[in-house]
């Protein structure tokens, strides 16, 4: 056989090689996840939740009952943290299910893979932190002025909005230091949480009467 006739055959074959190599899209190296800083953002995360659980209404007694700074517990607390957590899940398994926003340093290339295994936006901690702040703004601003005669407590400033305030914003920041989801995933996720926790905290502080009646007990049920 002449030379011709085998470069006629081994031309198709070269073709095809060419045109496969650049299709081959090589996958992204697997991205750094600082582990401590994921833990660190659970953290605050929980603590946040924990203390808009546990915060009692602090409110200045009504005019019938004895004036002063009273400050009762409402098992009834559990209503509006239970949806916020049904929420912050929701996030987690539904919404990011259906956004599809991947994380930093993953692609389709790479996901899933190690450190890309589910999806980051909106960030479902920063989501988390912030409910607990707005809702703990809610109950403050409606407790202070619908029941507390615009009077200002400094407990409550302290456990309704400074705590929340600085677990939101180390859970934001562990959240970007950790490389787990970029800057507009976590502001997204800020944000929708301050105004889910705002509405929830408003309306509870509205519905449920601060005091516990006139039997001067500690514990509403």
């Amino acid at each position: 056989m002449t030379r011709t006739p085998r470069c006629l055959l081994l031309a198709p074959a070269l073709l095809v090689l060419a045109a496969s190599s650049p299709a081959s899209a090589q996958a992204l190296p697997t991205p750094n996840r600082d582990q401590g800083w994921g833990v660190a953002s659970s953290v605050t995360v929980g603590a946040a939740g924990a203390i808009q659980l546990l915060m009692p209404r602090i409110f200045y007694s009504d005019p019938e009952a004895t004036v002063g700074w009273k400050a009762r517990w409402h098992v009834s607390q559990l209503a509006p943290v239970m949806t916020l957590t049904v929420l912050t899940l929701a996030n987690e398994y539904l919404v990011k299910g259906a956004l599809q926003d991947n994380r930093p340093g993953c692609d389709s290339s790479n996901t899933p893979g190690q450190n890309c295994e589910t999806y980051g936006g909106p960030s479902t901690h920063a989501f988390g932190a912030f409910a607990a702040l707005g809702h703990g703004a809610g109950v403050w601003l409606f407790d202070m002025t619908k029941w507390s005669n615009g009077k200002v407590n400094a407990l409550s400033v302290v456990g309704n909005l400074a705590l929340p305030l600085v677990l939101a914003g180390v859970t934001d920041g562990a959240r970007a230091a950790g490389n787990w989801e970029s800057a507009s995933q976590i502001l997204i996720g800020s944000l929708a949480g301050a105004v889910f926790g705002f509405v929830s905290g408003m309306t509870y502080s509205l519905m449920q009467r601060p005091e516990c009646g006139y039997t001067g007990s500690m514990i509403c049920w």
